[in-house]
This record gives structure tokens, sequence and C-alpha cells, in this order.
């Protein structure tokens, strides 16, 4: 598929049949991406049904969370901030828990960087 030229683009990103969205791959312009960190993932897929942008995989024969569909995950990090096993982990009083602290179960990790 050739890229578009903003000219090309309809005005405010009108969707101008339905089920094209597949064909939009936005994840090149994310600045975070999730990836897995140490914590056990307990595939309660509140990540999956708060994904704006349905790029949580999931093995629905399975009821497990697979991964990410990073062509179309735009670094939100959703994801990350609704996962029950993130909000467990331990901190001090006050403390934040940095975006890619490996102890959590879904971490935003910077684009570009090693897991």
């Amino acid at each position: 598929m050739a890229l578009k030229g903003w000219k090309e683009l309809p005005i405010g990103g009108v969707i101008l049949e339905a089920g094209n969205a597949a064909e939009y791959r936005t994840g090149g312009w994310r600045a975070f991406r999730p990836v897995f960190g140490e914590a056990a993932c307990i595939h309660c897929f509140q990540c999956w049904l708060f994904c704006p942008d349905s790029s949580i995989l999931v093995d629905a024969e399975n009821e497990k969370m697979m991964g990410f569909d990073l062509e179309h995950c735009k670094g939100c990090g959703i994801c990350a901030s609704v996962c029950p096993v993130n909000a467990k982990v331990r901190r001090q009083v006050g403390d934040k828990i940095p975006r890619d602290d490996p102890r959590l179960c879904i971490r935003m990790v910077e684009e570009g960087k090693a897991e």
C-alpha cells in the first residue's frame, strides 16, 4: 500500500468506507510501546477492554492475553494504567513507579530502546 500525501487524506480523518481501519498503520509514530514485565499476567482482559486501538492480542480459545499489535498501538499506556497486577506493585508511600519498571505486568518503554 502506497503512502498517501497530505492532500489525499480525508479532512478530519473521516473514514470513508466501513472496515478499513486495519489498513491504517498508526504504530510508527508512538513515543512509548507496551512490553511484558516480570509480573505474571492474570489474563483479566482489562487491557483489552480499555485499549482504544484494539491493539491487545488475545487467544480466545485459551482465554489468554498474548501480546500487542504494535502496528496499530499508539503507545497511550492505558493498558498499563488499568492493569490490576500493576496496581499491586509495592512502593513507598508517595513514590511513583516509573512506566518502565520491570516489576510491572505491562510496562511502557521508550520506542527504539531495548526491552
